[in-house]
């Protein structure tokens, strides 16, 4: 038997009365997040916390788990981070500081992870996003921490040895390039192209079979690279979408990156702690005594425990000559057992212990 489909005019009315009730149901959930704020102001006006990243982080991981489609589920749970970004800024509108200037990757991770709601303000280095921070002049920062082509970036890393801010979260964005170019400029006449030199490292085959004659440029950023391309006929940049939007910009080519793959880790960082989410993963520096075996003596008691180690980075200590600090993320929270007892084994035996924070997994 042919299945009789409704028509076209009362299916547009179905919808219709559906998005009726879904803007019922958001304008109740934003009631709801203001007795929120009221709730916390009552109870702690001084050390009020709006923005709590391990509440959060299980809102979206049940959004996902009882999705039932046809809507992918990280679609889904993108919508209800949007939902959450506006209703958070009833009670109270986050400044967020990231690497700027406007346009790079940092600020779509920025995006991703708070959603709109928020205001975002471009800094210059990634010390004056710890500064920021810091000072109490933003509530939270982003920055990157690692590429899964070009590895680490060591200036984040270096910004945790002097500083006391905390891990509070994580963001991983796929990295797309393309390369853009002004209105008036045309394919023949392109001789120089701008970026930052890991995007540039990250397009090196592509560049090399596309554009083997043209002068490779870098610059601090891809939006600066971007914005320079605006004002040249002869030039054209590799950044992403966010910068193309801004600068006006055409992509003459899309997905230029050699691997399809290429991924880049961004932290949140803040002042606060972060209770567990379930769902978490922790970050620490230990500085190791300079004798045989150290590294094997740091490593050991997380083997016999069982806690699974997801990054480890060596950087030269900034006090002492030939002694490194090991940058470790681990899965799990600091507050569980097994956590406790690998770090209360690990502290007599090395010269430093610091706990970069405990947070919730990347969840988009």
């Amino acid at each position: 038997m042919t299945e009789t489909l409704p028509s076209l005019d009362d299916v547009r009315q179905s919808i219709d009365r559906l998005d009726g009730e879904i803007q019922t149901l958001i304008s109740e959930r934003a009631r709801c997040a203001q007795q929120v704020a009221h709730i916390k102001l009552r109870e702690s006006p001084e050390t009020t916390v709006f923005y709590r990243p391990e509440r959060e982080a299980q809102v979206l991981q049940k959004v996902m788990a009882r999705n039932a489609g046809p809507l992918h589920p990280e679609t889904m749970a993108r919508l209800f981070r949007e939902i959450m970004s506006a209703c958070l800024a009833l009670e109270h509108t986050l400044n967020i500081a990231f690497l700027g200037p406007n346009g790079t990757f940092t600020q779509t991770a920025a995006v991703k992870h708070f959603g709109h709601g928020v205001n975002t303000s471009p800094l210059a280095t990634i010390d004056e996003v710890f500064r920021e921070v810091a000072a109490g002049s933003a509530d939270y920062g982003v920055v990157p921490v690692e590429n899964s082509t070009e590895g680490m970036v060591s200036h984040t890393l270096d910004s945790f040895l002097n500083s006391n801010l905390r891990i509070i979260g994580e963001v991983e964005l796929r990295i797309h390039h393309h390369l853009l170019v002004g209105e008036g400029t045309k394919t023949e006449s392109i001789s120089r192209i701008y970026s930052h030199q890991q995007s540039l490292a990250q397009c090196r085959q592509w560049l090399d079979a596309n554009f083997p004659r043209a002068e490779r440029v870098a610059v601090s950023s891809n939006a600066e690279a971007a914005r320079r391309v605006n004002g040249e006929w002869h030039s054209a940049a590799i950044a992403g979408e966010t910068a193309a939007e801004i600068y006006g910009l055409k992509q003459l080519h899309q997905r230029i990156e050699d691997n399809p793959n290429n991924t880049t880790r961004f932290l949140i960082i803040g002042r606060e702690a972060v209770s567990a989410s379930g769902t978490d993963k922790t970050s620490i520096i230990i500085t190791a005594k300079n004798q045989p075996g150290a590294l094997f003596t740091i490593l050991e008691p997380f083997h016999r425990r069982g806690i699974n180690l997801t990054r480890i980075e060596s950087r030269p200590s900034k006090h002492d000559i030939w002694t490194y600090a090991f940058f470790i993320d681990f899965e799990g929270h600091q507050d569980d057992a097994a956590v406790q007892e690998v770090m209360a084994e690990l502290e007599p035996r090395m010269r430093e212990v610091k706990w970069l924070g405990s947070y919730p997994k990347a969840v988009l």
